[in-house]
């Protein structure tokens, strides 16, 4: 797979860390962020993500749910995926395109949700 560039957003520093190691090996171009501010403040940035993945739940004020919405508005082109121990029907509306991701997650079923089809 060519490098595609991917918006990584997670707040469990370790984790963070697990999964730039893993989506690295696998071929893509990771930028991480550490909350939904610097997630937006990257979508608003030079780079034009394919994929952006988030957690719902984030802190300093800004939820996962925020991010997929300025995902979709400012780089459309990218597929998002919005993680969350929450059932899917405990969740308002998600954008148009979002796929959700139930956590806990293994890496095959992150995988599936950003390579397969929409």
């Amino acid at each position: 797979m060519d490098a595609v560039s991917m918006l990584f957003v997670e707040d469990e520093e370790d984790l963070r860390t697990l999964m730039f190691e893993a989506l690295s090996e696998r071929g893509y171009a990771v930028t991480l962020a550490r909350n939904g501010r610097d997630a937006i403040e990257a979508l608003r940035g030079p780079v034009q993500f394919s994929h952006v993945v988030t957690d719902v739940n984030m802190p300093d004020g800004v939820s996962g749910l925020q991010v997929a919405l300025e995902a979709a508005q400012l780089q459309p082109q990218a597929n998002v995926v919005l993680a969350s121990g929450y059932q899917r029907a405990q969740l308002p509306p998600l954008p148009p395109g979002t796929r959700f991701l139930p956590k806990p997650y293994r890496l095959w079923q992150l995988f599936a949700a950003i390579e397969g089809p929409a």
